[in-house]
């Protein structure tokens, strides 16, 4: 297996031209959630090209690129949808056309999470090559619409594909350490009513923005009595967007609603965290109304999976054998000791993990921080190490399971 590591290194190595330019390509292609049809394609381009056994997109739009036929399957998932660029005019470069020197290249996606992907479709030449998929078949995931709604498109590999893997590897950025959890999160709306009337003589109606302020109020206070978990860290709350309806700008407003980013730790879930908001004093008083978001915008193929923005926290011990794999990969690719560490930010493991119980793990070029960010870059070494990493972990996995 030693020859092989460094077959392994010296192949991403030799890669690295070809990756770079495959994520250039990608970089190019706008593909906001619900969008991605041409990023799609030139994926399933780029997996024939290198030599993948079985290349289809699903009904909700999801490529499935597949390497080996043995009877268990382990899976390599990058969603493939960007964020908008924002206000072009602060970018340095044209984020579709981007930039790269030696070390880095710059567009809309090159870290969350099109360098992710890049990498994968090559530990997939380099699997085919040196003919590593052994017992596996090995499942590579471009996903959809995940920065709209976190893991749908897993629900939909599970559920509608019938395909579930005994463990996933998510390739979203983690600066190439091993991440084993994150918190999760809800989308919530609370709504009050109230009653119009003239804007001068406000004491002849009721102001639903001024119930909202005394709901917003208790808001505040209720984040800094959340529970923690050792490792995930404390659930948030945060007010993330106030809208209100009245008959002019010289009335009182009759109805107002806010939205409500709520991150969950271990021990809190989807009745819990509803539940700590209807009973807030001012809620109560102030007849408010709390729900969850739901989500059931079609995909680009024009197929709507509706969902609840419910999408739970997760994390693995470190000791899983997963977990461990990948360490021991690590060590023997690089020759280090891996970091081992979570997002902060949520990813398809919501579903993967949190909802089905299947073991992930994360690993990806980029940092975090780079996600959304102007400017967002990722680094050519990432994607030498990422796609060193993918190749030989089946291997691995393989040993340490027996």
């Amino acid at each position: 297996m030693k020859s092989d590591f460094l077959k392994i290194l010296q192949k991403a190595e030799l890669y690295k031209p070809e990756m770079t330019r495959f994520l250039r390509d990608l970089l190019a292609i706008p593909g906001e959630s619900c969008q991605e049809a041409g990023v799609i394609k030139r994926i399933k381009e780029e997996m024939e090209t290198v030599g993948f056994d079985d290349v289809k997109i699903d009904q909700l739009g999801n490529i499935l690129g597949t390497i080996g036929r043995g009877p268990r399957t382990l899976a390599f998932d990058a969603h493939i949808d960007t964020v908008k660029v924002g206000d072009m005019s602060l970018w340095n470069y044209d984020p579709y056309k981007g930039f790269e020197d030696d070390e880095i290249i710059v567009g809309r996606g090159a870290s969350d999470q099109l360098g992710g992907m890049a990498a994968m479709v090559y530990a997939g030449k380099i699997i085919k090559e040196l003919k590593l998929a052994d017992e596996f078949t090995l499942l590579f995931t471009g996903t959809v619409q995940e920065e709209d709604c976190d893991g749908l498109c897993w629900r939909y590999i599970i559920e509608e594909d019938k395909l579930r893997p005994e463990g996933v590897i998510l390739t979203e950025p983690t600066d190439c350490n091993i991440y084993r959890g994150h918190r999760g999160r809800m989308e919530i709306k609370v709504t009050t009513q109230g009653v119009s009337c003239h804007g001068s003589a406000p004491e002849r109606g009721v102001n639903a923005i001024y119930k909202m302020a005394e709901i917003i109020s208790d808001l505040k206070d209720l984040n800094s009595h959340l529970i923690s978990d050792d490792f995930l860290g404390k659930g948030s709350l945060a007010v993330s967007e106030i809208f209100s309806e009245s008959p002019s700008r010289c009335a009182v407003a009759d109805k107002c609603w806010i939205s409500i980013d709520r991150r969950l730790t271990i021990g809190e879930d989807f009745n819990y965290a509803l539940n700590q908001i209807q009973n807030l004093p001012s809620v109560l008083q102030n007849g408010a109304k709390v729900e969850a978001y739901s989500y059931d915008k079609p995909s680009y193929k024009g197929i709507s999976y509706p969902v609840n923005c419910n999408f739970p926290a997760w994390k693995i011990a470190e000791e899983h054998v997963l977990c461990q794999a990948a360490a021991k990969t690590y060590n023997e690719l690089f020759k280090s000791v891996p970091k081992v560490d979570k997002w902060t930010f949520s990813t398809n493991g919501t579903v993967i993990m949190g909802e089905y119980g299947i073991p992930c793990i994360g690993f990806g070029p980029g940092k975090e921080e780079e996600a959304h960010a102007l400017n967002e870059k990722t680094f050519k070494s990432h994607l030498v190490k990422a796609a060193a990493m993918y190749a030989a972990l089946p291997a691995i996995y393989a040993l340490e399971k027996k």
